[in-house]
């Protein structure tokens, strides 16, 4: 008997094939999938891995740019009770071969771009002979060593895995970029997907008539997060099969295939916004129902933009993490009279609890540490009990995020407790810095962290991207510092500042600033300007 009783998406997959057989379940820019087809796929692509070795309970590997076979790598291997361990391609060899090895993967599917790299490290790898399936064009030959893809789905049984996968076994690992150390291997099961799924629908109001376009990595737990919702309905899923993203092409996409949701980064909002007036009203984009701002925190500005520009969608804000799953909406009622929030607790989770360093709640307006319990929890890091247990207080998770709940109960995220900056004895969360110097309508993104310094313990330093890299000087630095002190406390206002390009801001794959990085590199910068 099964430990949970939900219906794992390989089943609810199944269902929608049966009830609507003809009608669209995923694509991309290049293939289309009825259910029919897509279900089929799945059923190949779970009965080919337990062909090669990697059966129920085990785990394999998975490196692609956004493609439509993501979709049926992720529901086959809910079918077959196979682990996906979702790659991020930006990562190098060194990072890959960690990941690979921590969760003992019994296949690895690569495609065609990252062949040479994972060579590389084959052979220190701990996929087996076999177990290595090239990901191409339909029909391309593929390199030594390599199953080709298509031919291997072609020779697997497309009927359903004789198999009873409980919902509560594990469907994912997703490691954790990590902002100190190696990365976490976040277990995730089928039951806390599924409770992501049916609160998405019941929060947003999912239709069948809807079109999901998965933007942000598919390799990233988002695009799990916000695909699958809408197979649940019926709906339609556009995986955006685009390496990097094109502000214009994205704008095209959205006409043709009258996508009606999408989940983007702020910077994604930033760069189509940056676009031309004459090219912004060459498309169509008022098939958009409902656009979602997540992963990062949106700036005022930036929401405001989007409104005027997506003029038939809502605009949502979502805060959540990969662990907890979705905590807080700011739903579109409440986007002009509360921004700056991330809204509330979604319907269906319990209360947020805002702590400080001793465990205790503080009064609404003081900032502690956000702690949630979602029925989308994660189970575990994979082999790190302890690591596990500090992030707990009972039942509730913390991702480290700092927080204030307001008089109505709205919650203002201050920063990563972690980012926090100790100047002169005052804490400065570089949140509140960066906001100040993004309302000044030279910059375009900012990044804020604190470096060492004699006097003060720390000083804050600015990276700043103009909106054009011809306005650099440094009379333009002592306008921003003066504009920023009439928006915050003078001892908040960055003592030195750093104008940069936009390919020299590090990122995460999903868009996320990493202040780490920024801390680590910054004499380097600071050296050459």
């Amino acid at each position: 008997m099964t430990v949970s009783k939900w219906i794992h998406m390989g089943v609810v997959l199944s269902r929608q094939a049966e009830q609507y057989p003809d009608k669209l379940g995923c694509q991309d820019k290049n293939r289309d999938f009825t259910f029919s087809q897509w279900n089929e796929r799945s059923c190949r692509f779970a009965n080919g891995l337990s062909d090669i070795g990697c059966k129920h309970g085990d785990r394999f590997a998975v490196i692609a740019f956004n493609r439509v076979e993501w979709m049926e790598i992720y529901a086959g291997s809910a079918k077959g009770g196979q682990i996906s361990v979702p790659i991020m391609f930006r990562l190098a060899g060194p990072e890959i071969e960690y990941i690979v090895n921590n969760a003992g993967c019994k296949a690895f599917i690569v495609e065609k771009p990252f062949v040479e790299m994972i060579n590389g490290i084959k052979d220190r790898l701990p996929v087996p002979a076999g177990g290595f399936v090239y990901l191409g064009e339909p029909g391309e030959k593929a390199p030594d060593g390599y199953i080709e893809y298509e031919a291997w789905l072609a020779s697997s049984s497309g009927e359903e895995p004789e198999i009873m996968v409980d919902a509560e076994d594990p469907w994912t690992f997703m490691y954790t970029s990590g902002t100190t150390g190696k990365p976490k291997g976040v277990v995730r099961t089928h039951e806390s997907y599924l409770g992501m799924y049916y609160l998405d629908v019941a929060n947003m109001g999912l239709r069948p008539t809807d079109k999901a376009l998965m933007v942000m990595p598919m390799c990233h737990v988002n695009s799990i997060f916000y695909s699958f919702p809408y197979t649940m309905v019926s709906g339609g899923v556009c995986v955006y099969n685009e390496s990097s993203f094109n502000p214009e092409d994205f704008l095209a996409t959205v006409q043709k295939y009258r996508v009606t949701f999408t989940s983007l980064v702020p910077t994604h909002y930033i760069m189509i916004l940056s676009l031309p007036d004459s090219i912004k009203k060459k498309y169509d984009v008022g098939s958009m129902r409902q656009l979602l701002i997540s992963s990062a925190p949106a700036r005022k500005e930036t929401k405001v933009a989007i409104l005027d520009f997506f003029k038939n969608a809502e605009l949502w804000e979502a805060y959540g993490s990969t662990e907890a799953g979705l905590v807080t909406l700011c739903r579109p009622e409440d986007q002009l009279r509360k921004l700056g929030t991330i809204g509330r607790e979604i319907f269906g989770i319990d209360r947020i609890k805002v702590l400080d360093e001793e465990g205790n709640e503080v009064p609404d307006g003081e900032v502690g540490e956000l702690y949630a319990r979602t029925p989308m929890i994660f189970k575990e890091y994979w082999g790190l009990p302890e690591k596990t247990k500090e992030v707990f207080q009972g039942e509730w998770f913390t991702a480290g995020d700092m927080c204030y709940r307001d008089p109505d109960g709205f919650y203002v995220l201050v920063d990563r407790k972690a980012n926090m900056i100790i100047t002169g004895g005052e804490n400065v969360f570089p949140s509140e810095v960066e906001n100040a110097l993004a309302s000044h309508p030279k910059v375009k993104d900012v990044a804020v962290i604190g470096v060492p310094h004699e006097k003060w313990g720390e000083a804050i330093h600015a990276f700043i991207i103009l909106k054009d890299p011809d306005d650099e000087s440094n009379d333009l630095k002592e306008e921003i510092k003066r504009f920023t002190r009439t928006k915050i406390a003078a001892y908040k206002v960055p003592k030195s500042m750093d104008f940069i390009a936009d390919d020299e801001m590090p990122r995460t794959g999903t868009g996320k600033i990493l202040h780490r990085v920024l801390r680590e590199q910054f004499g380097k910068w600071s050296d050459n300007r």
